[in-house]
């Protein structure tokens, strides 16, 4: 797991400013969507940190499920992000690997296999970084069908899809909670600097327990782990 981090002051800003560290005290889950960003093979088995928040991310879906919530899994549609420049931008070889991160088969079977996907959840594919970029992923069209105004953040990478999706999310006006341990990056460095962007300026940043209490669902006898910052 990361070892994550928000800087005393930042959380000193926020509180100045609004009169409290967090910018949502409470949601409602009924209006409340976990979005699961990239959670495939591709980038689950490449790295021990996209392992690592496999079990936070189940335990969100399950408690936002039971409290009537929705649960949306995002995936890498077959085609490189950024679209015609691709080849240009990456060079032809990675182009196509990027292009191949999705994986094969129908969408809800490309889902990292430990997850329980169920009929009621989202499986929508994003052909850009961001799920909540116009014309890139039907994602925001079906939460605003089901008039969603809260998102729940998770998946991978924390600096690229999640913090893409996120700061769009933040801009269409949706209460934005990015996951600080159910989020994973390279490292520690990249991680952070995204946690401390979306808290400044886009949205907060909760823990997995945090999240849980929010929903009111939490399981009896967890306990929130120290961190630092805090």
């Amino acid at each position: 797991m990361h070892v994550w981090r928000i800087e005393p002051r930042e959380y000193a800003r926020q509180e100045a400013r609004r009169g409290r560290r967090h910018a949502y005290a409470s949601l409602d889950p009924a209006r409340t969507a976990l979005i699961v960003i990239d959670m495939v093979p591709f980038f689950v088995e490449a790295s021990p940190y996209v392992r690592g928040i496999v079990p936070n991310i189940g335990r969100i879906a399950e408690a936002l499920r039971i409290a009537g919530g929705l649960v949306a899994w995002v995936l890498p549609a077959n085609e490189a992000p950024l679209g015609r420049v691709s080849g240009e931008f990456y060079g032809p070889v990675v182009s196509q690997t990027f292009a191949a991160t999705g994986g094969e088969g129908p969408p809800r079977s490309r889902v990292w296999h430990a997850f329980d996907v169920r009929p009621e959840d989202l499986v929508v594919e994003k052909t850009a970084y961001s799920a909540f970029f116009p014309g890139r992923c039907v994602l925001p069209e079906l939460l605003a069908e089901r008039e969603i105004d809260t998102v729940v953040i998770t998946g991978a990478l924390t600096n690229v899809c999640c913090e893409s999706s996120a700061r769009d999310a933040a801009t269409t006006g949706l209460r934005v909670l990015m996951v600080a341990d159910a989020n994973a990056a390279r490292c520690d460095r990249d991680h952070n600097a995204t946690l401390h962007t979306i808290y400044r300026s886009f949205g907060d940043v909760r823990t997995t327990d945090e999240v849980l209490d929010l929903i009111g669902n939490r399981t009896p006898g967890t306990a929130e782990p120290p961190r630092a910052g805090a």
